[in-house]
């Protein structure tokens, strides 16, 4: 059996948005399925890493097509200091900035690699024509992939199946795009289309699995995960009590009410500010800095730019904990950070800071692997810490999660096949 996967994200990109499909891709085969994977052309990733193309498969065929990206264009109207990602959106944006937020939010509809799906339909028509395959794969953002797959399904009658890595309109930063009220309406008309048209779908939490399964009932939840190879790194605890935070850090994500906690404990709690560390591991925004700083906090803390992702899983084994901070947005319950997986994997207490109703709440409560602390939560957290603390200095802070072997990649690529197979 033989599948076409288009993604955007392929190695050499680094970061979050490349490991979801890498990994299934590396275990397909084990399952009876060829991959085929079509991707872009010498794109320009924020974030790249060559050490990813080691876990691609010896001799899958993939497949490229050139893009043309207008962040290209608007990127030469605006400085190095301006130019910035999606999660990280000026606060206080200029007259300049605001009319390039305004156009990029209302033109580039379902997003800026909009100019690739076209040329990749036709690319994709003529190879499928005399190299068939049992069904294709589309997997955003960016959601312009998802607009492929449609065209291709309705051209060539093909069994597609849609992935979500993030929801579509329901992303923690859509509500801060500019977007008029047509184009919002724009948006879930395309993304109502998609969910209808294909023949699956699938997501990585709960929350999302309700929300889609009005429009289709093949609506199917895969986690993210961890894979195998990652668990040969040995290293070290930290001497210092650390606590540790790999991923992105924007405002939605700045965990005040955590600075404010550690400020408290360097002044209240004996030896604690000689032995705290904290570990800020991915591009953090100006205001988490400011936030950090005016907690007297600056010189406590680590700030470390994106590292290939071997030395991520080092930082992670050796913190003492592991931070997660849940973007505090309106659709923050179905929110499930792509790291929690691997943190599951490393062995260390996780201290959350999210919804306790929430999905990612549940992963962490089933495998007890830490502690979710809501939002406002003041005293439990800082109830928490102390006891973290008070373990660590005992050289008992461990943890013992369960039941994590179902979030391994390879079992959830089995799970993946399976409805490969079932859709086909």
């Amino acid at each position: 059996m033989k599948v076409l996967i288009i993604t955007y994200y392929w190695p050499p990109s680094g970061g979050s948005g490349v490991q979801r499909w890498m990994k299934f891709v590396k275990y397909l085969r084990d399952f009876g399925i060829e991959p085929v994977v079509f991707t872009v052309k010498d794109p320009d990733y924020a974030i790249t890493d060559e050490s990813l193309a080691d876990e691609i498969p010896e001799g899958v065929e993939v497949l490229k097509q050139s893009i043309w990206e207008p962040n290209q264009l608007l990127s030469k109207f605006k400085s190095k200091q301006q130019h910035t990602s999606a999660g990280f959106l000026n606060p206080k944006p200029s007259f300049f900035e605001r009319q390039l937020h305004y156009i990029r939010a209302n033109f580039f509809i379902p997003d800026a690699r909009k100019f690739w799906i076209k040329p990749s339909v036709e690319t994709l028509t003529n190879y499928l024509n005399e190299h068939p395959v049992d069904l294709i794969i589309t997997t955003g953002p960016p959601h312009s992939t998802h607009l492929i797959g449609l065209q291709l399904k309705e051209a060539l009658k093909l069994k597609w199946i849609a992935d979500f890595r993030d929801p579509w309109t329901d992303i923690d930063y859509f509500h801060q795009l500019p977007l008029t009220e047509r184009s919002k309406k724009k948006h879930k008309e395309l993304e109502e289309k998609v969910l209808r048209g294909a023949d699956a779908i699938l997501v990585v939490g709960k929350t999302m699995q309700e929300n889609y399964k009005k429009f289709n009932k093949n609506t199917y939840v895969i986690s993210n995960g961890f894979d195998t190879s990652e668990k040969t790194i040995k290293v070290k605890l930290n001497k210092k009590f650390s606590l540790t935070h790999v991923g992105m850090m924007n405002a939605d994500r700045d965990p005040e009410i955590l600075w404010e906690v550690l400020n408290e404990m360097n002044t209240e709690v004996k030896g604690f500010k000689e032995d705290l560390q904290v570990n800020l591991i991915g591009k953090v925004a100006e205001g988490v800095k400011k936030s950090i700083e005016k907690r007297y906090l600056s010189g406590f803390v680590q700030f470390i730019d994106y590292v290939p992702h071997q030395k991520v899983m080092a930082y992670q084994r050796s913190s003492q904990i592991l931070l997660l901070s849940v973007n505090q947005v309106p659709s923050a319950k179905g929110i499930i950070t792509g790291k929690i997986f691997e943190y599951l994997q490393a062995g260390r207490p996780i201290l959350a800071l999210a919804p306790e109703d929430g999905d990612l709440a549940a992963i962490i409560e089933k495998t007890q692997s830490g502690k979710v602390i809501g939002f406002k939560d003041w005293e439990k957290l800082k109830k928490t810490i102390k006891e973290y603390y008070l373990l660590y200095k005992n050289n008992n802070l461990n943890i013992r999660s369960d039941n994590i072997e179902q979030y391994h990649r390879r079992n959830l690529t089995k799970k993946l096949s399976e409805i490969i197979k079932r859709t086909k």
